[in-house]
């Protein structure tokens, strides 16, 4: 017999998704800002660093807006 969690378990996973992922683009927007700054400085071509630092910007943006309908996670999940 399968195991079939309810749907608000999978609300809340996805919520959990979410937050993972907004995590990795969070850690490489702030990589990617760490980049394009020393490029500036350094006097190197920047435009490549600063458009892929957009993109990473916007598609945070528009996650954490989908994120914000989301109910807020009530349960850990367990392994």
């Amino acid at each position: 017999m399968a195991f079939r969690p309810s749907p608000e378990a999978k609300r809340e996973r996805s919520a959990e998704d979410f937050d993972m992922i907004l995590g990795f683009l969070g850690f490489w927007g702030l990589v990617l800002l760490a980049i394009t700054v020393w490029m500036e400085f350094t006097g190197q071509p920047a435009l490549g660093w600063a458009t892929g630092l957009l993109a990473v910007v916007l598609a945070f943006w528009g996650l954490l807006r989908l994120r914000r309908r989301l109910p807020d996670r009530r349960a850990r999940r367990h392994i």
